[in-house]
């Protein structure tokens, strides 16, 4: 079968391999007779390995398992390696009158008392024995002995099929014909040769069937293969494929015509017959995991898994009863898990699987028990898939609600759902619940973790924790110990007795049905003084187990590196030592470890390793060289149980099981540079450099020359299809190509490569993408990695709203880092490019980035983060223990890990929102204040609450509260409204009370503790002094440096003495016993103070920003340039202990299920400067010269106008107007910048000359200007006060133009005020109110034509360039598209999400297709105005302020300060369209169109008729789909 053979590895393989990967899977072919010698291919260890591999595919393979080639040869039969002394002795009695035959047998077997029961063994032939004649005569001894025994009953016909059958029976037999559930996956494919029977009589050279030593037919082998084929033919028909051949003397030969068809059609079958039974599988799969078989299928595992650790366990009697007593002990209070720890190998796995099966015994038969044994399944090895079946079983079991979709969706969600659940469990007082969670450092975050939020630190009443750690790897159990933090529950696994360990031993030779003679168990024990650890023992036992009674062994090693020295050397003896050294050595360089595929296929790549394998016997094909399986399936044996198979990404990975193996293979065979050769291999295998048919030169020994043959090694595609990714080479290239020192290839391939980046963003998520940056980071030169892992950092908010899309990352990329493309070309240079390219062959619709609008790297905002809290209120940082705690709207306390950037505790406890948050005690615990009157104690280590105090403070919400804590009288001071106490902090007892007036409510307070008093700001301004021993009235005073102001907040400044308050207006003012003075003024009222722990720095927020403040001398001085930029207000904010970093919480309406606060860099001043974005808070924006200059109201003086240069970055001039500017308009042709102002003035500022400027009245006096607007042509402004149009010509003039009119004046004659306004040039003027009204006005006329009103506030008005069109967008998120012929609406666009604040701008295109719209949820939509398709949205992170047309797209100034400029490109064909809110999980849009609601109420009059049954099937119905309803 040598062509069927290459046949199918050429052509077949291939095609169904890729056919695989498209579906997630990885395609393995085990033939183990496909490389080797004949003799090899026959002997009895292969014969044994074919079988036991066979099982293996049978167990693990979703598709085919087993394929037989049959042709006309039955195989020979081979002599049993072992046979039983019972049946050894049925067998002697039958060959007692054949002394020579007895003879014969006795010196080919020996007995083995060591086996139980006694067995006689095979014994190997010599290196100079030959293996022909002598061996076939044994076989037929031993067939007629077993014949004759058969038939007198001495033996079964299972043992006697053990001398009659040949290795291709067996084969069959265990792969098809035994299996009782169907054809599973096999197939057998038959090879007939016509006249083959007339050929093989006339010529006994040929070797087409079995023949006889003397070259005679086996008639006997030919009447097996014919029982075979009729017993496959009538138990399994449909596997069978048939096919004959004509005659030929060369058998199968490729250049015959009809046996190149057959060859081909073999490879057909095999791919169609294989791809069939691959996807029924995932059928079933499919079906599994909607009905929660996939968790039974988790159980089982685990279970079965238990119970083989469980068969040998011995010893742990004390510790067991030990546990059993904390557990009843425990059962009815809170605690904490309890944590079993210990070095590799000490039995902890086999100690919980023991406590697993105990549980019932020691809390009642009703206990359930949840047993996991962590990275052993793939579900297991993550903590999110871990936290998803346990949620799921403990609600079965108890009868629970399943977990939400949307729960699931989130891991943080998920982590808050299981805490919830265990208290829901305890409180249902029914029967106890224990989870046993075995192996903590095997879930994946584990070892990258400074704690584990996933893990409770307490547990409730009835329900219990225990997990194992192993103390042996760096970290782990730091990182549990920083999540439980009580000391008395971590218990040691002590080794076992030296009593124990030769117990354990017995257990386990026992298990394998072997025993040792006294002599070999004297000197096991020997070797192993006083050893009773449970690795070591079991590395001692798969040594001794291999002893026959009659081998003689060596001394073993008496220590475990010793031991796995040995263990090294005598595979090397074995297998050879460059197979070894290559195999383990790529093992162990794999970052994750390698599946059999994988492996396989390197050692094909590895031409050292094809050399040796060669040296003897040459390749079976000319055109491919691989490496043998049987080679590797033989050395895996022998390894046992030193190989451990890790779940990853849906595959099966090998790796070394015990971390002293993976040190002693590093030592032997990775020192020196061979450990970046061996990277350097795996690097090319998964960069793909000899996959896809590509050839690589090799020079065998009995060849002499070079070859260039192809290795089939699998592609390495990034995507194997457009939704399953190389996930493989994912996780593994980067690091291979970091270790073997290409670092240009890895810039290349990897950090420098948009598809590697979107590739590995989409498929693994965020966190996984900056883990491949923060692992090769700091290996590499140059900021430009560091500039583009800030800019995936800077990418989250947009992934939290839309998800992690292709579109969506290569937008947000080139959007951050075109501001570096020129300085840094070599890399973010190059990735814009490539994400310019991907845009230009973007086949849907989409906006294309022209230059950088969005916040780039480099900047202060390092990170946004979302928890599964809302509403941040107040914050506080432990500096210590490096956690942030945060205050929420709903009442939750939620503390984060600033170096990990996760939740670890939500505090729950509080009814009201917090008001205030305060840290003490080393970081270690936190005082909460909350609107339920309410102060409580936490423990921000456990996560558990110390003690509550009810403060009884204001009722009032709107009043604030203030926390101050005296560690060292051990105080917490506690102030609301008119009401300060003092309460103990140990005993929670109130020390003093004191009560102000009530007409006066204290606003902010401070405990001075240099001076032992309280201080406390009024909002009548007055300063209360008392004494904070006794609280004791020492003074009031009034502020004298703030007029006409009332306190908003303040805080305390404890080296000088005084308390910094904000004010109203924006004024800061130092307040001290002594007196006040002013510090300075913020352009708004002061939400919040704050100062970092040492007091050298202030942070002061006001509206939507952060300034902040530097210690000098006199209090305060201004620390930074710019101040920190935010979408809403800002409530809270911290700085962290180095004062490198200050974190700000602000509103965020956009994610309403959640909340965001911002990590800011204090030290970015240092780095690479970034461009300087305008600095506009009002959104009162113009735009002109192309967006070359941007105008808005100067901040702190809204009288006058900045004009922008943004290519300089900085204010080139400022035009005074004298009053406070309302809006602006600028007319591009004309050259005009028109200004409204508050006195409804409208200045009129020539752009390129500031001497001739106009001034237009107001109608009426002190009436302010609400809004203007220009016709397209720019020959009419309209002007629109609350109940007033002015319409006005622009006419040409010299040196510029001239405004005159006003031409048309108009009254509303209506209680609402116009909110905005556009003008055509033939004088229409259409506008909206802010009630939603909106009307066209022909002045010409004087006449008004109602429009159909908007439900809330209009927003914007604009026309369209032919002045056909108009569009109109409000509050509501409504924009609707107006035939302005007919006025009436041509389609309506709605969104219907969870937010959605509003239509801010929008424009038409200036070819009138398109409508570019942006919205207050900081988003852009382009809109049809040919049939009201929704084409593209994009998340641009800020507020547009308004769009305005180009030539292809649009530019757009922000709230953040930059100027999008945009290209829209949609193909000619939207055929093959994808959804622009397919990620956007809180979005739903729906548009309607007029005629659609006029063709269906035609429709409904038909069928109310019972008229028009084809009409109104060609009616089109609505579409639907899950952002977008047209109807």
């Amino acid at each position: 079968m040598d062509a069927e053979r290459e046949a199918l590895q050429t052509t077949a393989y291939p095609e169904v391999q890729t056919f695989c990967q498209k579906h997630g899977l990885m395609f393995e072919v085990v033939d183990l007779r496909w490389g080797i010698q004949h003799t090899q291919a026959t002997d009895h260890m292969t014969t044994e390995l074919c079988l036991e591999e066979l099982d293996r595919c049978r167990k693990t393979s979703l598709g085919p398992a087993f394929v037989a080639l049959l042709g006309d040869q039955y195989g020979p039969c081979l002599v049993p390696t072992l046979i039983e002394e019972e049946e050894w002795e049925a067998l002697k009695a039958q060959l007692t009158a054949r002394p020579g035959d007895l003879e014969l047998v006795a010196q080919h077997f020996r007995r083995d008392e060591n086996a139980v029961p006694p067995s006689y063994v095979l014994q190997a032939p010599g290196p100079g024995d030959a293996r022909g004649p002598e061996e076939a005569t044994l076989t037929s001894v031993l067939r007629c002995g077993a014949q004759e025994a058969r038939r007198l009953g001495l033996i079964t016909q299972e043992q006697w099929h053990r001398y009659q059958r040949s290795v291709i029976e067996w084969e069959i037999e265990r792969g098809l014909l035994s299996l009782t559930d169907g054809e599973q996956g096999a197939t057998v494919f038959l090879r007939e040769i016509q006249d083959l029977n007339r050929h093989i009589l006339e010529d006994c050279a040929l070797k087409m069937v079995d023949r006889l030593a003397d070259g005679c037919l086996d008639t006997d082998a030919q009447h097996l293969l014919s029982s075979l084929k009729g017993r496959i033919a009538d138990r399994q028909p449909g596997v069978l494929r048939a096919h004959r051949l004509p005659w030929s003397r060369d058998l199968v030969n490729p250049k015959n015509k009809a046996h190149a068809r057959y060859l081909q059609e073999l490879g057909e079958q095999f791919v169609a017959r294989a791809n069939h039974q691959v996807l029924e599988r995932l059928r079933e799969l499919e079906v599994g995991r909607q009905d929660l078989a996939w968790l039974y299928q988790e159980i089982r595992h685990h279970l079965g898994l238990s119970a083989e650790a469980t068969g040998t366990f011995c010893g742990r009697q004390e510790l067991l009863a030990r546990v059993g007593r904390r557990l009843r002990q425990s059962d009815s209070h809170p605690h904490t898990p309890l944590v079993l720890f210990g070095p590799p190998g000490i039995g902890k796995t086999a100690l919980m699987c023991e406590l697993a099966e105990q549980v019932p015994g020691l809390l009642g038969c009703k206990t359930v028990t949840v047993l996991r044994l962590l990275g052993t399944s793939q579900m297991s090895r993550g903590a999110h898939g871990l936290l998803r079946s346990l949620c799921f079983q403990v609600c079965l079991a108890y009868g629970l609600p399943l977990p939400p979709a949307q729960v699931l969706e989130a891991h943080a969600r998920v982590v808050q759902f299981f805490h919830t659940l265990l208290h829901t469990v305890s409180r249902r007082n029914f029967e106890s619940l224990v989870i046993l969670l075995d192996s903590v450092e095997d879930v994946d975050s584990t070892r990258r973790r400074r704690r584990l939020p996933w893990l409770p630190p307490r547990c409730p009443p009835r329900v219990h924790l225990i997990v194992s750690a192993c103390s042996g790897k760096p970290g782990v159990l730091d990182a549990v110990q920083r999540t439980v933090t009580d000391r008395e529950s971590f218990w040691e696994v002590e080794p076992l007795s030296s009593i124990q360990g030769q117990e354990m031993v017995r257990l386990l030779l026992v298990a394998s049905r072997r025993t040792l003679s006294p002599g070999q168990r004297d000197l096991l024990w020997a070797s192993l003084p006083e050893c009773g650890h449970p690795g070591q023992l079991r590395l001692a036992f798969e040594e001794a187990r291999k002893w026959a009674s009659f081998t003689v062994p060596a001394p073993l090693a008496s220590t475990a590196e010793d031991m796995l020295h040995e263990l090294c050397a005598r595979l090397e003896q074995t297998h050879g030592q460059l197979l070894v050294a290559r195999a383990l050595g790529y093992l162990v360089s794999s970052r994750h470890g390698l599946s059999e595929a994988e492996l396989k296929d390197v050692l094909s790549l590895d031409d050292e390793v094809l050399q040796a394998v060669y040296q003897d016997w040459t390749p079976p094909s000319k055109e491919l060289l691989r490496f043998p399986p049987l080679l590797w399936v033989r050395l895996r044996r022998d390894l046992g149980t030193c190989l451990a198979r890790r779940p990853a990404d849906g595959f099966t990975l090998l790796a070394v099981a015990h971390r002293q193996l993976a040190e002693v293979i590093r030592e032997r065979y990775l020192s020196g540079p061979e450990k970046a050769t061996r990277h350097g291999l795996l690097a090319d295998f998964f960069l793909g450099a000899w996959s896809q048919g590509i050839k690589k030169l090799i020079t065998l020994p009995l060849v002499g020359k070079p070859l260039n043959l192809d290795r089939k090694v699998a592609p390495q595609p990034l995507w194997f299809s457009d939704t399953v990714a190389n996930l493989r080479k994912l996780k593994e290239l980067p690091y291979h190509l970091l270790h073997s020192g290409r670092l240009e290839e890895l810039k290349q391939e990897v950090l420098g490569s948009m598809s590697w980046i979107c590739c590995r963003g989409v498929s693994g998520g965020m966190e996984s993408l900056l883990d491949d940056f923060d692992l090769c980071a700091p290996h590499l030169d140059g900021p430009e990695v560091g500039l583009v892992r800030e800019a995936l950092q800077l990418c989250r908010p947009a992934v939290e709203l839309r998800g992690l899309e292709r579109s969506i990352l290569y937008t947000e990329i080139l959007a951050r880092l075109h501001f570096f493309a020129t300085s840094h070309p070599a890399l973010v240079g190059e990735l814009c490019q490539q994400a310019q390219r991907w845009f230009r062959e973007c086949p849907h619709p989409v906006l294309v980035p022209l230059g950088g609008f969005l916040q780039p790297p480099g900047g202060p905002l390092r990170a946004t983060l979302t928890g599964c809290h809302k509403g941040i209120t107040a914050m506080a940082w432990s500096l210590e223990e490096r956690l942030l705690v945060v205050g929420t709207q709903e009442g939750i306390v939620a503390v984060w890990d600033m170096e990990e950037h996760q939740v670890v505790h939500i505090l729950t406890g509080h009814t009201g929102e917090v008001r205030c948050v305060t840290v003490f005690a080393r970081g270690t615990q936190a005082i909460s204040a909350s609107k339920d009157r309410s102060l409580r104690l936490w423990n921000l280590l456990s996560g558990q609450e110390k003690f509550t105090i009810w403060d009884g403070g204001s009722r009032d919400p709107a009043v604030p509260q203030s926390l101050h804590v005296d560690e060292a009288k051990k105080v917490v001071y506690s102030a609301s409204g008119s009401k300060v106490n003092a309460w103990n902090l140990e005993t929670a007892e109130l020390i003093f009370h004191i009560r102000g007036d009530a007409s006066d409510p204290w606003i902010c307070s401070a405990a001075l503790a240099s001076q032992a008093t309280l201080l406390a700001v009024s909002e009548g301004s007055v300063v209360s002094l008392w004494s904070s021993a006794t609280g004791k009235e020492q003074g009031k005073q009034h502020l004298s440096s703030i007029k006409e102001e009332t306190p908003t907040c303040g805080v305390s400044v404890q080296k000088p003495g005084y308390m910094v308050v904000g004010f109203s207006k924006g004024s800061i003012s130092l307040v001290s016993p002594e007196g006040d003075s002013l510090l300075g003024k913020l352009p708004e009222a002061v939400g919040f103070l704050v100062t970092s722990e040492d007091e050298s720095l202030l942070a002061a927020g006001f509206g939507r920003s952060v300034r902040i403040f530097l210690a000098n001398a006199q209090g305060f001085q201004r620390f930074m340039a710019t101040d920190l930029e935010h979408e809403d207000t800002v409530e809270a904010a911290a700085f962290d202990p180095e004062n490198n970093v200050i974190v700000t919480g602000s509103r965020d309406a956009l994610i309403q299920q959640s909340s965001s606060f911002k990590v800011w860099d204090l030290t970015y001043t240092r780095k690479p400067r970034t461009p300087a974005p305008f600095l506009d808070r009002t959104g009162l924006t113009a735009v002109s010269h192309n967006g070359s200059y941007i105008y808005f109201p100067k901040i702190g003086d809204k009288s006058k106008v900045t004009i922008w240069d943004l290519a300089e970055g900085a204010e080139q001039d400022a035009l005074d107007t004298s009053n406070e500017v309302r809006c602006l308009e600028v007319a591009e042709q004309a050259k005009l910048l028109f200004t409204g102002l508050v006195s409804g003035i409208v200045l009129v500022f020539p752009l390129d000359s500031r001497q001739d400027v106009m001034c237009i009245p107001p109608p009426e006096a002190r009436k302010a200007v609400n809004c203007m607007a220009l016709s397209k042509g720019e020959e009419r402004l309209a002007i629109a006060y609350d109940s007033t149009v002015l319409v006005l010509d622009i006419n040409p003039g010299d040196p510029c133009p001239v405004v005159d009119g006003p031409t048309y004046t108009f009254y509303t004659q209506l209680p609402t005020t116009i909110a905005s306004v556009a003008v055509l040039a033939d004088c229409r003027v259409m506008y909206g109110m802010t009630n939603g009204d909106l009307f066209l006005y022909a002045c010409a006329r004087s006449q008004v034509f109602p429009l159909e009103a908007h439900g809330s506030r209009v927003t914007c008005v604009e026309v369209s360039h032919q002045e056909q069109l108009a569009v109109s967008g409000s509050e509501e998120a409504l924009l609707c598209l107006w035939d302005l012929d007919v006025c009436k609406w041509k389609f309506e666009m709605s969104c219907t999400n969870s937010y959605c604040p509003g239509v801010q701008c929008a424009c038409f295109s200036k070819d009138d297709k398109y409508v570019y719209a942006g919205l207050r949820d900081r988003s852009v939509i382009v809109w049809s105005v040919l049939d009201g398709t929704l084409l593209a949205s994009q998340f641009v992170h800020a507020i547009v302020n308004r769009i305005i047309p180009t030539s292809n797209g649009f530019i757009a100034p922000t709230r953040h300060g930059y100027l999008i400029r945009e290209r829209f490109q949609c193909p000619s064909s939207r055929t093959s369209q994808q959804d622009p809110l397919k990620n956007f999980k809180k979005a739903v849009w729906m548009v309607k169109s007029r005629q659609r609601e006029e063709l269906a109420a035609a429709a409904g009059a038909l069928q109310d008729s019972g008229l028009g049954g084809a009409q109104r099937n060609e009616c089109k119905s609505n579409k639907r789909s899950q952002v977008c309803l047209i109807v």
